[in-house]
């Protein structure tokens, strides 16, 4: 297109669509944020929508397909779960600013960085993961901006990789350029260009974010390519985010050494989390789960796919279970309390990141006002296991 054809807003467009060129770009018209040139024929057909268009010159048609804002959540969380990417451009005024009413993409949406709830399953974690080769070392990372948990570890071989990947079943991958495959455990991969892999860059947007000097208190200093896999997710949630990463406060380092090891066939074949058919009630995760809450639901499911080793764990466990089994009435008026219990973990980090809407403050004070009968509870209780479940409660 000659660029005298080019209106302000095309342009404006046209920039957008450059700063992101991996993203359906979302662009605010009105009532409506409408799509153009290629990312209008893909979302036509993603979305089953109409395809229009409008004229440019005497000769050319500009393609369009448009959603009304309202209702845009629920098209992006299609095109998500079809492995796309969207990035929402914004009107930031009313008022035009040199003729232009302003512009900028607030968020950018993707597998593994989305916190609605209507994106999202209640009952598991939505991991976004990065994995990186350093020397014959492998470091992976993950995180979850819906609850702010954030991890890194790094491998001994990729047999380790491949168990991991498979507990995680990450909603969304990202690896460095010229990296390939994967695609059997997710449909959301991203490449990021290598040098935001680089150990120096990693080991800095780590040391800012969390304010420290060195990395010792997170476990991770010694140990490069664990660094360079989470230096790289949390640069890619401060692009996707628009530096709303706030909820992510803590880094733990961990080993695989504690857990049993596990691959994709056999995590399939022992049906943990779905029967071989793909139903999840068949499962076993389906048979043990009578959780009331979804911070109950994820805490069960990890634990399912993530067996301990280490007895003395075991044996706390076993005995939580045991106190609960054995009272009855306790086990009731605990789970009455429970019951219907908005999801806290989530809320607090949507207050953090500055997406919490006045329903989920009030859903907020609704947990907080229960967590006092609940702590009064446990606290009766001569079991020690209860007892120390209660001083566990912080009840702000």
């Amino acid at each position: 297109m000659a660029k005298a054809k080019v209106t302000p807003s095309r342009q404006q467009y046209l920039d957008v669509k450059r700063q992101y060129p991996d993203a359906i770009v979302f662009f605010r018209l009105g009532e409506f944020y409408e799509t153009f040139d290629d990312h209008a024929h893909t979302t036509a057909r993603e979305l089953d929508l109409p395809l229009t268009s409008r004229p440019v010159s005497e000769s050319e048609r500009l393609p369009m397909a448009g959603v009304p804002h309202h209702a845009a959540e629920s098209y992006i969380a299609r095109l998500i779960a079809k492995g796309y990417k969207v990035a929402l451009c914004e009107q930031m005024s009313s008022e035009p600013v040199g003729g232009l009413i302003p512009r900028e993409v607030v968020r950018v949406f993707t597998a593994g960085t989305v916190i609605e709830p209507g994106m999202l399953d209640a009952g598991r974690n939505n991991y976004l993961a990065a994995l990186i080769r350093d020397e014959g070392r492998l470091g992976l990372a993950y995180a979850d901006i819906t609850t702010g948990e954030f991890a890194t570890t790094q491998l001994p071989n990729e047999q380790s990789l491949v168990e991991e990947l498979a507990r995680l079943a990450p909603a969304e991958l990202i690896l460095p350029e010229g990296e390939h495959g994967f695609q059997d455990i997710t449909p959301a991969i991203s490449r990021l260009p290598n040098w935001r892999f680089e150990e120096g860059n990693a080991r800095q947007t780590l040391r800012q974010h969390f304010g420290v000097q060195t990395l010792d208190a997170f476990g991770c200093e010694n140990k490069p390519a664990a660094i360079r896999a989470a230096g790289a997710i949390l640069h890619y949630l401060y692009e996707t985010q628009k530096g709303s990463v706030a909820q992510i406060q803590r880094l733990s380092t961990y080993s695989t050494a504690g857990y049993m090891a596990l691959d994709q066939a056999t995590r399939r074949n022992l049906e943990l989390t779905q029967s071989l058919s793909g139903n999840r009630q068949a499962s076993l995760l389906g048979v043990l789960d009578r959780t009331v809450t979804p911070m109950g639901a994820r805490l069960l499911r990890q634990r399912v796919t993530r067996p301990l080793l280490d007895a003395d764990q075991l044996n706390e466990r076993l005995d939580e279970v045991e106190a609960f089994y054995e009272d009855g009435l306790l086990r009731a008026d605990v789970r009455r309390l429970l019951k219907g219990l908005p999801d806290l973990e989530r809320l607090a980090n949507r207050a953090v990141s500055g997406q919490a809407t006045p329903r989920d403050l009030e859903n907020i004070g609704r947990v907080l006002h229960t967590l006092p009968d609940l702590q009064h509870l446990l606290a009766g209780q001569q079991n020690a296991p209860l007892a120390g479940m209660a001083g566990c409660l912080d009840v702000c």
